[in-house]
């Protein structure tokens, strides 16, 4: 505690844009989603042509399209936060909805691809590759859309450090998509 009984800085915590538990939060659901990842990688190691195989009904070209609307997507969330900052108020909701309307288009992509996949009978039982396919970007499309209400709600109350813990979150949605792309998609 300083003299006037207020407790000192906690140093690199201090320094974190937005919220702390939001960073709990982020934290917590990097190491899901790795925890996933690695054992995406672990079973496949055990059934290399399957899962080649398996990829071969996935469409990489669309998924590279999600990968440009979220990448865009997240930078109008950034944005946003130096146009509230610099008094642009109405500039930086407009960004907000921009990129939640990204995030809608990324969802509507994803449900084609589900959809696509489902009528031909690929499901979670398919074959171990789909099981994780379906989960992590199933659970990814969950946090997308947990993403979109956050942006909204930020938008409504549009403090900077509203805006800068709403925007860790989606940069983290970011993030795991830029991690998942080349992992399910591209990996050989």
């Amino acid at each position: 505690m300083n003299a006037s009984g207020a407790g000192v800085g906690t140093g690199a915590v201090d320094e974190l844009p937005g919220e702390l538990l939001m960073w709990v939060l982020i934290v917590s659901e990097l190491l899901v989603f790795g925890a996933g990842l690695a054992a995406f990688l672990g079973v496949r190691i055990t059934d290399p042509e399957g899962f080649a195989a398996a990829r071969a009904h996935l469409y990489p070209a669309l998924a590279g399209i999600n990968t440009m609307v979220l990448i865009s997507s997240g930078y109008l969330a950034a944005r946003s936060l130096n146009l509230r900052e610099n008094a642009r108020r109405t500039a930086a909701r407009w960004h907000l909805a921009a990129a939640m309307g990204l995030g809608v288009v990324f969802l509507v992509i994803k449900g084609y691809e589900f959809a696509q996949k489902a009528g031909v009978g690929i499901s979670t039982e398919t074959h171990p590759f789909f099981t994780f396919y379906y989960l992590l970007t199933g659970f990814h499309a969950a946090h997308v859309v947990a993403g979109i209400v956050i942006l909204g709600l930020v938008a409504w109350k549009d403090e900077p450090r509203n805006i800068e813990t709403g925007t860790a979150f989606w940069h983290m949605v970011d993030l795991v998509w830029v991690l998942l792309f080349p992992v399910i998609y591209l990996l050989g």
